[in-house]
């Protein structure tokens, strides 16, 4: 009986500046495979499917049940996690890819850290006064609770950022997921002190104006976050933050 084998092909890059290369990898096929195992046998065994010994591929991964949102790539052209992407829903051969809309590092390795610079610009975080134990924060209403917790899903996976047409260096868009954590936080009754300057930051350039609704961030995104809800709530209130700054003049 024949042995079932897995066949990838994958983008390798030693860097930046170095030229693209495809290598193809074969695999003996076990149940429950997914593309993160996978690259863990290459990893441990660098051989060409044509017997060639190469470099291990270089790529990101953490908890390996798509939590961290490190594992992120392309996969079969998709932006996908890797750690949930299963070989047997795949067409074969699987082809993984970078990717292509941050600064690639090596192999399927990018930088994503402009997501987090978008972040800190949006303070995306909620503010304490110190260290010393502050007591019990307010109480949220439950509706409140079953609202802002889909947004608190977000893993950082950049999977919004990869497939937006907007997202590029012309218009420096910020992207879905930080408007979604610009309306977590604002929600949040300590978070919501820095509401105005969080609004503020996404009416300059690269804001919330940038979005052009095309949608594929929800249909890409591994944690199904409600990011159009997200999207429109925000834009509605970054409007109403500017009408009431130009009234302060």
């Amino acid at each position: 009986m024949a042995t079932k084998t897995v066949q990838f092909e994958i983008k390798r890059q030693a860097n930046p500046d170095a030229p693209a290369v495809w290598e193809r990898f074969e695999l003996e096929w076990r149940p429950g495979m997914n593309v993160t195992t996978a690259l863990m046998e290459i990893a441990a065994n660098p051989v060409t499917a044509d017997g060639r010994q190469t470099t291990p591929v270089t790529y990101e991964s953490n908890c390996l049940e798509e939590v961290c949102g490190s594992c992120a790539m392309r996969i079969n052209g998709k932006a996908r996690m890797a750690c949930s992407s299963l070989i047997d829903d795949l067409e074969q051969p699987i082809r993984l890819e970078p990717l292509s809309k941050f600064p690639l590092v090596r192999d399927l390795q990018v930088d994503r850290s402009v997501l987090f610079e978008n972040l800190k610009a949006v303070k995306a975080w909620v503010p304490i006064d110190g260290t010393y134990d502050l007591g019990s924060g307010p109480r949220m209403l439950p509706q409140d609770q079953e609202e802002s917790y889909p947004l608190s899903r977000c893993i950082s996976c950049t999977c919004c950022m990869e497939v937006c047409p907007q997202f590029n260096e012309a218009t420096g868009f910020v992207g879905a997921a930080t408007i979604a954590q610009v309306k977590l936080f604002n929600n949040h009754p300590t978070g919501k002190v820095l509401k105005a300057e969080r609004l503020q930051a996404l009416s300059g350039d690269g804001g919330i104006q940038e979005c052009g609704y095309a949608q594929n961030c929800v249909e890409a995104c591994p944690k199904q976050l409600p990011l159009t809800n997200a999207i429109s709530d925000v834009g509605r209130d970054v409007i109403v933050q500017k009408v009431r700054d130009l009234l302060r003049k």
